[in-house]
């Protein structure tokens, strides 16, 4: 693990009891994917990831970090060549470490952290072939107003875990959230496409979290010859949809074959699911044209 800008075993990167960020949330993370590809370990989109790393610091409050982008890349990268692995997730954090017991970042100190890990099928092996089934959560997606919604924070998910627990507890495999005005906002750690009529629609930002394979879709889909739009969408245009799927960095590509029970689609197929699936799994391990652009080297 790397640790404020060192590199240590896991068993030295251990946090105190009584580490503020464990106590209020108050911590700001990445989800960034590694991949195998024919010039070895390549990091997808690393500089994006770490922009919106630092951004959701900013959000929380914080005016100076001791670490910048390309400390935090050099970290990123160092991590996985210690880690020997070809394929791997990775986890910056930066959280409050010391003071802030007065509910303020300001008398508190920030440190950060990167870890890697194996994680390869987020939602099941059989999720990318078959698909998965969702249900409209009784959870609703944060207000802009109280959570920050464009801030990939920790404080931010027990709104995830509380639905995405429901949803498996009910049977289902995710769950989808609305926001506070009814309409559909994202899943618990995906956003969420719906394609109708060979145009392929998204939320706005307003309530979401922007994710980076969110925005890689649009811009496959787009190169692809799609229209992609980003529109409110209600809740029964998931039903009548030709299409629906998510993305995010741990998903990637999954197609919903189910949403509350119905079946999504006439049962002709995804064409358009699989098309951005087979896109963005050539894009990651450097088999696109995207490629050079998305890719950062590890060695």
């Amino acid at each position: 693990m790397w640790l404020n800008g060192k590199l240590v075993a896991p068993s030295e990167a251990r946090l105190d009891f009584l580490t503020p960020a464990l106590h209020y949330g108050v911590a700001a993370f990445e989800g960034i994917r590694c991949y195998r590809t024919p010039r070895g370990p390549a990091i997808f989109r690393l500089e994006e990831h770490l922009e919106r790393l630092l951004h959701s610091a900013r959000v929380l409050g914080w005016r100076e970090l001791p670490f910048g982008i390309e400390d935090l890349a050099e970290g990123c990268k160092s991590v996985v060549r210690a880690s020997g692995f070809q394929e791997c997730y990775i986890r910056p954090l930066i959280w409050l470490a010391e003071g802030g017991w007065n509910l303020t970042v300001d008398a508190g100190k920030a440190h950060a952290g990167i870890a890697v890990w194996e994680w390869k099928a987020y939602l099941g092996a059989a999720a990318l072939e078959q698909g998965v089934r969702a249900n409209v959560s009784t959870f609703t997606r944060h207000h802009p107003n109280v959570m920050m919604t464009k801030a990939k924070i920790s404080g931010n998910y027990p709104n995830s875990v509380l639905a995405k627990t429901e949803s498996l507890r009910l049977g289902f495999d995710e769950a989808i959230l609305l926001d506070p005005q009814g309409m559909v906002a994202e899943c618990t750690g995906e956003n969420i496409f719906v394609v109708r009529r060979g145009r392929v629609i998204t939320p706005p930002p307003g309530a979401i979290l922007e994710g980076i394979t969110r925005d890689s879709v649009m811009v496959l889909a787009r190169d692809l010859g799609h229209e992609v739009v980003e529109q409110p969408l209600s809740r029964d245009q998931l039903y009548i949809a030709d299409e629906v799927f998510v993305t995010g960095t741990a998903a990637e590509v999954i197609g919903l074959r189910e949403v509350d029970f119905r079946p999504i689609g006439s049962g002709r197929g995804t064409p358009v699911t699989r098309a951005l699936q087979d896109a963005f799994h050539a894009a990651v391990r450097g088999d696109h044209p995207r490629s050079a652009g998305w890719l950062t080297f590890v060695s």
